[in-house]
């Protein structure tokens, strides 16, 4: 399946309001058996913006399309020069209350997964274990000619080297790790390529238009069959490829729980929405459940 570039929603006048009230996401948690699936406001409190919430990045950024990237070499290289200055920011961002509280919340085994349609590798930084990340990892870059995959570091390094002297400012960075530059501060920006071919790089993520692997969202759809409610944490569930399994689980009578501060594609489904910044949220309901979130203890360096 295609995930649909589907920018922004209008929501429906009908839709309910939110409450600031968690403690339906503690009861839900504390009877077990609970899956996550997180989006990109889970990360905000690590300075990452999300999309679409007050001073999201769609407000001034429009994502790379897979069909841009694949088409064009122009759109590449500013792609390319964009994400390599971007990753300088993107790779110190460590993990907040939010990722904490949900790794957590999983040591104490209340979680049956974790799906994140984040590309940023905090949860896993935070603790989480088996986490699917449903639209891929910046950590990793794959070679559409052959296939190949090797670190970003990898090629951070070797884009150091082929672009020495490459400072230009930033007016910002995307969730996806995508600098804000203009078309004069990319330049000639120099992209490598495969090692192993020659052929073209590109990052292990899921991009505006492309397919989700089928097998990865089948893995998501038993996760989803399995768990016995589905608690979405920062997402406004605009693409398909996250409100497919919010629908998937209101078809089969899972309660689903959502905490975003702003109205979400998936509100109808929900049994309630929780209209609180994520940290305060699950912080609170993680003391409501007597579990300590522990800022250190099982953090690890992701890179």
């Amino acid at each position: 399946m295609r995930m649909r570039p589907t920018l922004s929603w209008t929501p429906a006048e009908d839709l309910p309001p939110g409450t600031t009230d968690p403690e339906p996401v503690a009861d839900a948690l504390g009877a077990g058996g609970v899956l996550v699936l997180s989006g990109a406001g889970i990360s905000t409190e690590s300075g990452i913006p999300d999309y679409r919430g007050v001073g999201g990045s769609l407000s001034r950024h429009t994502p790379m399309t897979y069909q841009d990237f694949t088409a064009c070499a122009r759109a590449r290289r500013r792609y390319w020069a964009r994400s390599h200055l971007g990753w300088r920011t993107f790779g110190r961002a460590r993990p907040n209350a939010g990722h904490r509280a949900v790794a957590a919340f999983g040591r104490h085994g209340l979680l049956s997964g974790v799906i994140t349609q984040n590309v940023d590798g905090l949860h896993q930084a935070a603790g989480s274990e088996g986490v699917v990340e449903l639209h891929g990892s910046l950590s990793r870059v794959v070679c559409l000619s052959c296939g190949a995959s090797s670190p970003r570091r990898e090629l951070a390094r070797r884009l150091e080297e082929a672009n020495a002297g490459f400072e230009p400012v930033a007016a910002g960075i995307n969730p996806d790790g995508d600098a804000d530059l203009t078309d004069e501060q990319v330049g000639d920006f120099r992209v490598v390529p495969c090692t192993v071919c020659g052929g073209v790089l590109k990052p292990d993520v899921v991009f505006f238009g492309e397919a989700v692997p089928p097998p990865r969202v089948e893995h998501c759809r038993r996760l989803v069959g399995e768990a016995s409610a589905l608690l979405v944490l920062g997402s406004s569930l605009t693409v398909m490829s996250g409100l497919r399994f919010v629908r998937q689980a209101a078809r089969e009578g899972k309660p689903v729980l959502i905490v975003n501060r702003d109205p979400t594609r998936g509100d109808g489904h929900a049994l309630t929405r929780v209209a609180l910044p994520l940290g305060a949220a699950l912080t609170t309901v993680a003391g409501r459940l007597g579990i300590p979130v522990d800022g250190q203890a099982a953090a690890r360096a992701r890179r």
